[in-house]
């Protein structure tokens, strides 16, 4: 008989083989803070449950549920956003209570707070200890009563993270909850803020409640609020919710298979153990402060996609599409390959539901939050790096049809054909950035047409992807607003900042500074425009060094942050422009620049983000830049080289292979690059390929204290 080893064994005996407990230094804390938006409560990677505390619902500091200045907290909900800019979920609010506890704004001791990978505890001040942890689709609570004679628990299924409190009265549009027995309620709810969701749930409790009084409801409200008594006991109450986006039977049996006894503890291992095998894939070489920031910067970046089926089946949503495609989906490619394929199926799905590919999807809805459609260069970048899990000609068709076809957010592509750009006199809001992000969806997909053999195709799409040019102003050397009689916009501030949602605007949440250098595609012909690398690099320089702010700035523009003059490191379309220099035969600026963002910008503590994570993206930049090398352009396949910031780091590729990263000489004063060997031998330019990396080998930076042209 053949000895087989199940796959629990298998992961306990690679956790026993590490010699450290990498999870130790992932904090959920960090990003808490400000707007960094992420939240502090316990997840599996890519789990659609995710139970954490919360401080508020109702404003944009409440994007993630939590805000680590409050010293209060409305309850614990179940599912939530990790650095976004937009709210939505909180569902399935809980707040247990003792009598004389109000039901808002319940004060909790601050210090009590501890979050891990898999695990969140907190202590309120009347002595309710809460504990909390999760498998995929089961948010798994353990709350302990000072007072056994007192052990309230509140349930607010009207609850959600919302634009305003007068939004929590009529976001749910459906409710239909079905109390089985004292110790389990089901319901469907359809819901409404950010994108319409329907889900439903099963809540679950350890023993059964002895009364329920149901709260009545206010103004528009429809789903149900509770307060549920348990019997007196010194035990402490489980209480489970599971969550599905296709019906109770299927969260039922989520739970079921996920977490069917009442075993806080070993679900929590399970989750830990979950956490430490995807977060040990990197080995870090380097301080305290070097090996939390490596660690925080991967967790946020696994907490999603997330998986939207029940137990066994495989679907993900929550694409920041936006943001993702400059770095973090770039990043699964290198090191969680197995995951990339199922990534991109799941967007040629929503090609199939709503006739293009998704924009910012959540919950497999289309939210159409911002501008592009940036499932294109992910999709067009896995199949350049080799995945094949997908049919290609059908993501052909998918690619095609969505940058050919109006739709909203994305659309009017008859103008694009007819200007070569977007006119601000009929396109209002963001005409200049909807003109180059589009370009550079056009490069992808020219780029996609050549690979599988569409000549005309590729033709068609690589002559629109220069329309940018048609915004470039000789005058200014910058990309400006032009109307469909040719004319520029005038007055032109080229330091006005705009944000379409609350103002029109010939930009996306920035200005023109910020926008002049979104050409990924084709820095090449940025600096033919700019008039040679002399004048390229001087007209950069003064992005890093203009420090002006327009009087002209409207709307909300909380979003423009982690400034370095213009340069905005708290807003996605800033990620790659400090490694244009190296197009321009600049290394060392690039170099000072990559370490600036650093000592200013990335901290291990709530603080410690100067923007929105924005579902990773953030991370994702701190985690390819510590490396050494960038994804300026994702579907070139290859990487730019900067200099990295930490002294090794390994990551472990599937087949055993190993990618090393050396830092020699690395200090403080140390942050220039003297040169550059891949496996032993000289790189010729500045940039590796990803095949490079995913083979496996050493890359070796010799690092000195003067600058090297």
């Amino acid at each position: 008989m053949k000895l087989r080893l199940t796959a629990c064994l298998i992961s306990a005996l690679m956790l026993a083989a590490c010699s450290e407990d990498v999870c130790k230094y992932a904090d959920p804390l960090v990003g808490t803070a400000d707007n960094g938006h992420t939240f502090p409560g316990a997840c599996v990677p890519f789990g659609l449950a995710q139970p954490s505390p919360d401080s508020g619902n109702s404003a944009w500091e409440y994007c993630s549920g939590f805000n680590i200045a409050d010293s209060t907290l409305i309850g614990f909900s179940q599912t939530h956003l990790n650095g976004t800019g937009c709210r939505d979920l909180g569902d399935v609010l809980l707040l247990p209570f003792l009598e004389e506890a109000p039901l808002h704004d319940n004060p909790y001791v601050k210090e009590s707070l501890k979050a891990t990978p898999g695990y969140t505890s907190v202590r309120f001040c009347n002595g309710i200890s809460v504990e909390m942890t999760a498998t995929e689709h089961v948010s798994h609570y353990q709350v302990q009563y000072p007072d056994p004679k007192a052990r309230k628990l509140y349930v607010d299924l009207q609850n959600g993270m919302v634009n305003s409190p007068g939004n929590l009265l009529f976001h749910v549009l459906e409710a239909d909850i079905d109390y089985e027995s004292p110790t389990v309620i089901s319901g469907r709810l359809l819901t409404h803020n950010w994108t319409t969701r329907e889900w439903f749930f099963v809540l679950t409790f350890s023993e059964p409640y002895e009364s329920r009084t149901n709260l009545e409801l206010v103004g528009k409200e429809k789903a149900d609020k509770m307060i549920l008594t348990f019997p007196e006991s010194g035990k402490a109450l489980g209480v489970k919710v599971a969550i599905s986006a296709t019906s109770v039977d299927g969260a039922r049996k989520s739970m079921q298979a996920e977490d069917p006894a009442w075993n806080f503890g070993k679900i929590r291992k399970e989750a830990h153990r979950r956490w430490h095998e995807l977060l040990s894939r990197v080995e870090v070489k380097g301080s305290v402060e070097q090996k939390k920031n490596v660690y925080t910067g991967l967790y946020h970046l696994y907490i999603q996609p997330n998986n939207i089926t029940d137990s066994g089946e495989t679907l993900y949503s929550t694409f920041s599409l936006w943001d993702t495609y400059r770095a973090a989906n770039p990043f699964y490619t290198v090191l969680n390959p197995e995951m990339v394929d199922a990534f991109v199926n799941s967007m040629l799905a929503q090609y199939d539901k709503q006739g293009y590919l998704p924009i910012w999807p959540l919950w497999g809805s289309e939210t159409h939050c911002m501008i592009g459609n940036h499932a294109v260069p992910s999709i067009v970048e896995a199949y350049m790096k080799g995945f094949r899990g997908f049919d290609a000609e059908r993501a052909w068709e998918a690619v095609k049809t969505t940058l050919t076809t109006n739709h909203p957010r994305s659309s009017r592509f008859e103008l694009f054909d007819e200007y070569g750009y977007y006119p601000f006199d009929i396109v209002e809001k963001e005409s200049v950035s909807c003109t180059m992000e589009m370009c550079y969806d056009d490069y992808c997909a020219a780029v996609f047409a050549e690979a599988l053999g569409h000549k005309e195709d590729a033709e068609y799409f690589r002559k629109r992807s220069q329309g940018w040019v048609n915004l470039f102003d000789p005058e200014s050397k910058l990309v400006r607003g032009k109307d469909s009689n040719g004319n520029w916009r005038t007055p032109f501030d080229r330091f006005a900042l705009s944000h379409a949602s609350t103002h029109g605007g010939d930009y996306t949440e920035g200005n023109a500074w910020q926008y002049t250098w979104h050409v990924q595609q084709d820095p090449a012909r940025m600096i033919e425009l700019q008039g040679g690398p002399n004048a390229f690099e001087t007209k950069l320089d003064s992005l890093f060094f203009l420090d002006t702010v327009s009087e002209n700035n409207t709307g909300f523009v909380g979003d423009v942050t982690g400034l370095i003059g213009q340069y905005a490191h708290g807003n996605e379309p800033s990620h790659h422009v400090a490694y244009l220099y190296q197009f321009a035969g600049k290394p060392w600026k690039t170099e000072e620049l990559v370490r600036e963002v650093f000592d200013r910008f990335y901290f291990p503590r709530p603080d410690g983000l100067c923007g929105n994570d924005d579902c990773g993206q953030m991370s994702a930049w701190y985690l390819f830049s510590a490396m050494g090398f960038y994804p300026v352009d994702p579907v070139s396949c290859e990487y730019v080289l900067g200099a990295p910031q930490i002294p090794q780091m390994i990551l472990k590729l599937p087949g055993g292979k190993r990618f090393t990263v050396k830092a020699n000489g690395l200090g403080e004063k140390n942050k220039y690059v003297e040169s550059v060997l891949l496996n032993g031998k000289p790189v010729e330019g500045f940039t590796i390929s990803h095949s490079d990396v995913i083979a496996g080998g050493t890359l070796e930076f010799n690092m000195t204290n003067q600058p090297k042209s």
